[in-house]
């Protein structure tokens, strides 16, 4: 396993502390375009993810790739999650890794 360039747990509102690294998150895909797909985070916010997801997409995907700025990230790897998701204990988990247990994950 490659440790050697971690990606931060973040939600919506945590994107914005991880511009220009790699992240990874849990989205609720609302419409999907060619090169792009647009979802809702576990906390509400709505962002945007640019690279070639994999077909069929679920209702939630895991994305791995790089902040661009507050609500876009370039996908490096997708994962299908299903139809069904608890995205408040996701919201949870981001806040944890970027607060008070951050040591334990990055």
């Amino acid at each position: 396993m490659d440790t050697s360039s971690p990606a931060a747990f973040v939600n919506g509102g945590l994107l914005r502390m991880h511009v220009g690294r790699k992240v990874r998150t849990v989205i609720q895909v609302t419409r999907s375009d060619a090169g792009s797909v647009m979802g809702k985070s576990t906390d509400g916010c709505q962002l945007v993810v640019r690279g070639s997801p994999p077909a069929p997409l679920t209702s939630y995907v895991e994305v791995i790739g790089v902040a661009e700025n507050e609500n876009s990230i370039r996908a490096e790897l997708w994962t299908n999650f299903g139809d069904s998701f608890d995205a408040s204990n996701y919201d949870q988990l981001c806040q944890l890794a970027n607060g008070e247990l951050k040591h334990l994950f990055l």
